[in-house]
Order: structure tokens, then C-alpha cells, then sequence
């Protein structure tokens, strides 16, 4: 039977070593052999019998929240230039990390600007949270805004090559452009546009 281990709360399923002397060793064959012998990872929902997709999840190894934040520099949005290896692209987005360990989310966003932006938030306003792909992730970020002081030294150790000003209804038409593809940074600007920070506009 499959072995399972237990690590930051979350299940993790390892198949027995003799099972690769019954298998030809690809994808096909493993699942076949789950399949097989665990129906109830293939339930959908669990426990009521029908047989669907296999509910694969990916855990974020931490079990705090990741955050992300919508920075605002005299009334224009801030955007970072980051490079996402899954999607082998450079995306336009706002900044986001992970979890962090013994400090809040709104500390950790702070410091996520800092780190990423070399900038000072005066003002911090939570935009409440977001799932960016429940289907597979097993996360939540948790969204803010920021008044921030400056755009200082940016995090390019973080993949990140750039960063660009742009005012809140341009930022808006780059979405609508798809110039910006990242799920979270699109949901912030909504939720900043509801809470009625689309409407400041630029400092003059």
C-alpha cells in the first residue's frame, strides 16, 4: 500500500518501492496503479462514489498566506517587471511573496515592498483575499494597496528587471490588452477600482 507521510499539515502520497517492479515507470502506469488502488483520491466529491479526476493538490510550503500588493505612488500604479519561470515569460504584476513566519500579513506585506521595491508603505489598506487556481493550488494571497514613499533599489536577485509607473485607468487597459496576464495583479486592480483607489489619480 502507498505510504503516507505528514508534513505542515498537509498529506503527502509515496508509492511503495515494489511498486516500480509492476510498472513500466511513466505517468500512464502510475496513475493507473492509484487508480486502481485508491479510488477515493479519483472521488469528486469525496465519499459519494462517482469516479472523476484524480484531485491532485499543490501545497505552498509554508502554511502561512502568501500577500500581494498593489503599490500606489502619488496616485499612479506601480507594476514590476518579473520574470515567471512556470510561464517562461516576463509578466507585468504587482508585488508578491510568500508566507512568512511570526509577523502578520499586512507586516509581511510591508516588508515584501521593501524587499522587492525598496520602498516604505504609509498606508496599507487590505483588499481581502484571493484563490488563484483552487482547482490544483491550495493557496490563498491575501491582497493589498499601498501608499508608498519611492521606488528605490528593486529586487532583481527576485527576477524582477524593472519597474514602471502608469496611471490607474492605463493599468486597467493593459489588462484589457492582456499585456497583463497575472490573475492576482488583474483581481487587485478590481478590488482597488471597487474601494474606490482608481480614483485618485496622479499627483499634479
Amino acid at each position: 500500500m502507498p505510504r503516507e507521510a505528514r508534513r505542515a499539515g498537509a498529506t503527502l502520497l509515496t508509492l511503495p518501492a515494489e511498486v516500480g517492479d509492476r510498472m513500466d515507470h511513466t505517468p500512464e502506469s502510475a496513475y493507473a496503479h492509484l487508480r486502481d488502488t485508491r479510488p477515493a483520491l479519483f472521488s469528486s466529491p469525496s465519499g459519494d462514489g462517482a469516479i472523476g479526476i484524480m484531485r491532485l493538490r499543490i501545497v505552498p510550503a509554508r502554511p502561512e498566506p502568501s500577500v500581494a500588493v498593489l503599490p500606489l505612488l502619488d496616485g499612479q500604479v506601480v507594476l514590476v517587471d518579473r520574470f515567471r519561470h512556470a510561464a517562461r515569460t516576463w509578466q507585468w504584476e504587482i508585488v508578491k511573496g510568500p508566507g512568512a513566519a511570526d509577523v502578520d500579513d499586512a507586516q509581511n506585506a510591508a516588508g515584501q515592498l521593501q524587499d522587492l521595491l525598496g520602498a516604505n508603505a504609509s498606508d496599507l489598506i487590505g483588499l481581502g483575499r484571493v484563490h488563484p487556481d483552487p482547482a490544483i493550488l491550495a493557496e490563498v494571497v491575501m491582497l493589498y494597496a499601498a501608499r508608498i514613499d519611492r521606488v528605490g533599489e528593486l529586487g532583481h536577485d527576485a527576477g524582477i528587471r524593472r519597474a514602471r509607473l502608469v496611471v490607474f485607468t492605463e493599468a486597467e487597459q493593459m489588462v484589457a490588452t492582456g499585456q497583463i496576464t497575472d490573475a492576482v495583479t488583474i483581481t487587485s486592480l478590481f478590488r482597488a477600482r471597487q474601494a474606490g483607489l482608481g480614483e485618485e489619480g496622479p499627483a499634479v
